[in-house]
């Protein structure tokens, strides 16, 4: 082990992107929120910056020349952005006079979206990565470190290295099954790609697989929308105008507002994603009367030998229209997924609505280190019997399932 090198970068200018989008696209769950594009448009932007609470540290491996393992990491002062609320601890840490904060966090920030977050070449090398942030929370003296919305790999290494596991849940719809391909000699090449299509054919198949009220429910709430003459049109990578982009954000902050907060992300960090990751961003804007009053903006897959995969990011609007919400955020990008052979829609963070529109539920897990012993034994309790609340949760929402009996 004595050949590898732990160097820790303050920009991720400091690593070529070649190298991380190459760790990344060998991993079994490679988010494009992980790419260095986007990672370095966080941090250029001051998006996630000292001054937001977000002081970026880039943990990475080497052995020689060869980058073998890296992550992001987050020194912070709260818990804002993360997803995985942690406020109970920080509390409990004040109320015996010991700082919670500074803490670290391995995350994408603003993004509880799952995906590798420990990029490695092997299990060894993830292995030493999980060690190396271990130590150096122990060295810069952080009362703790969280690594949030992790694949499997990156939290089998963390188990493997003592750290404490957490549980959430979120919501995801997957398109239908394909068909299983008959074992006909005399199909051609092209017959036997369009049985291999995955996936629902169209939207009102879709809809035909829901229970009776379920679908009545959709139905009723997008003739709403359509009643009240609204259209929509979307807009895909590089065709996105600056003039689309301009005014997404316009609704995007007006949402943070009306919430009595200013947005995370600003202005620049989108332009940044236009220009350098274009392809990871399908937008859909709805008009009425020729002028566009509200959008929501989908981020996609990115790897070319991946299934394509849409993530539910964000919306805005500046005229309310019932259930317009719904149709921005769910049904339009579900039906571009049917249409486009998206494997799997992500809804985001939270909300039992979501099932009712089929996007069923996921458990998503974290993992946890604490420095002080007494508390580390004080939240692994609470998480045995927080888990064990996850589980019943989870059984229950099996018995609501949206769609038809058998």
């Amino acid at each position: 082990m004595n050949d590898y090198v732990i160097r820790v970068l303050a920009s991720p200018s400091d690593v070529s992107p070649k190298a991380w989008n190459a760790l990344l696209a060998a991993q079994a769950e490679p988010s494009p929120f992980m790419r260095h594009e986007y990672l370095a448009a966080l941090h250029e932007s001051d998006s996630a910056s000292p001054a937001s609470g977000w002081t970026a540290q880039f943990v990475t491996l080497w052995r020689g020349k060869q980058l073998e393992a890296a992550c992001p990491v987050y020194i912070k002062d709260h818990s804002y952005g993360e997803y995985v609320f942690d406020w109970a601890w920080a509390n409990a840490y004040e109320q015996h006079a010991l700082a919670y904060y500074p803490k670290a966090v391995v995350a994408v920030p603003f993004t509880p979206v799952p995906g590798s977050r420990l990029l490695a070449r092997d299990a060894q090398s993830r292995t030493l990565l999980v060690q190396a942030l271990v130590a150096w929370c122990k060295q810069e003296e952080l009362s703790s470190l969280h690594l949030l919305f992790g694949a499997d790999e990156d939290i089998a290494a963390c188990t493997e290295a003592g750290l404490m596991l957490r549980n959430t849940v979120q919501f995801h719809w997957t398109n239908a099954a394909p068909t299983p391909i008959p074992d006909v000699p005399s199909l051609s090449d092209g017959e036997r790609s369009a049985l291999e299509q995955p996936g629902y054919p169209d939207f009102d198949a879709f809809l035909a697989s829901l229970a009776h009220d379920k679908r009545k429910k959709i139905r009723q709430e997008r003739r709403k929308v359509a009643e009240a003459g609204v259209s929509f049109r979307w807009s895909r990578g590089k065709d996105i105008s600056k003039a689309d982009w301009d005014f997404f954000y316009r609704c995007y902050e007006r949402t943070y507002r009306e919430h009595g907060n200013p947005p995370y992300l600003t202005r620049n960090f989108f332009q940044r994603m236009a220009d350098t990751l274009p392809e990871a961003w399908l937008l859909f804007i709805a008009e009425r009367n020729g002028k566009p009053m509200a959008t929501s903006l989908i981020a996609l897959s990115t790897q070319p030998d991946e299934p394509l995969v849409a993530y539910g990011r964000y919306w805005g609007a500046l005229e309310r229209v019932d259930c317009l919400h719904f149709e921005a955020c769910y049904y339009q990008p579900l039906a571009w997924c049917i249409e486009h052979g998206a494997q799997r829609f992500e809804g985001g963070a939270q909300g039992e609505h979501k099932m009712a529109r089929a996007l069923m539920p996921v458990k998503t897990t974290s993992a946890h280190w604490l420095a002080h012993p007494a508390f580390s034994d004080a939240v692994e309790r609470f998480l045995e019997r927080e888990g064990a609340g996850i589980e019943n949760y989870m059984d229950h929402l099996g018995e609501r399932s949206p769609f038809k009996a058998g």
